[in-house]
């Protein structure tokens, strides 16, 4: 019974210490993970901020040049978006760009680009231009589903939003950055996911519209500098 007692009193002793081992291990992965976390945080806080700062250096500097050529166009210095009014780039249910669209994007794209390209703060801080295509979610004669509605805007929204990529290329920009932008640009085609909603309903004619948007590089966290064109 002696020699009983004694292994039970050794075996306790035993677990004790495993469960304060395996307690004080647990505390330790806490506290890496804690401040890995913190890290991460701060890592985050601060590529937001670059990104912040990024856009609005770009859109004041958007803003002043669309000034001095005198093109209208209405600019959030805050957020970067730009949004362009009563502008006709396509007729409806085309991706051929009207002759009052090339007209716009003659005086509007060289001086986007050779602003963007102006500053190495702005070029080195960017990773891709982006243009891209929306529609509004009108329906189409003939197609019976929603996903046949969606199929088909996409690729019109893709077609427009190549137009005035192919288009940009033809504009009087500075042709030192052409190198840089065929590296940077990007084409997207969105069909009617996103939607412009006024008071909660859909606006057809805003919907319809090609936007411009520079994604801002910062640790592999990425912004946009949107840009909205509208198009019947």
């Amino acid at each position: 019974m002696a020699i009983s007692g004694k292994k039970t009193i050794q075996q306790e002793a035993a677990d004790n210490i495993f469960w304060t081992t395996m307690a004080d291990l647990m505390l330790g992965l806490a506290i890496i993970f804690m401040t890995l976390f913190v890290f991460a945080m701060t890592g985050f806080t601060q590529d937001t901020v670059k990104i912040q700062q990024t856009q609005i250096q770009a859109a004041q500097e958007i803003v002043e040049k669309l000034k001095e050529a005198e093109i209208d166009a209405e600019v959030d210095k805050l957020t970067g978006n730009v949004k362009i009014s009563n502008l006709e780039l396509f007729d409806l249910n085309s991706y051929t760009l009207s002759a009052k669209g090339k007209k716009y994007l003659d005086k509007f794209i060289p001086i986007y680009i050779d602003t963007i390209y102006s500053k190495d703060v702005l070029k080195n801080g960017i990773a891709n231009i982006v243009i891209e295509g929306h529609t509004d979610s009108q329906s189409y004669a003939g197609l019976k589903t929603k996903d046949q509605q969606f199929a088909k805007n996409m690729e019109l929204s893709l077609l427009r939003a190549n137009s005035v990529a192919q288009y940009a290329f033809k504009t009087n920009y500075d042709k030192k950055h052409s190198e840089a932008l065929r590296k940077m640009l990007v084409v997207e085609g969105r069909s009617f996911s996103d939607p412009v909603l006024v008071d909660g309903k859909e606006d057809f004619a805003k919907s319809r519209r090609v936007e411009m948007k520079i994604r801002v590089k910062a640790n592999n966290f990425a912004s946009a500098l949107g840009l909205n064109f509208g198009g019947d």
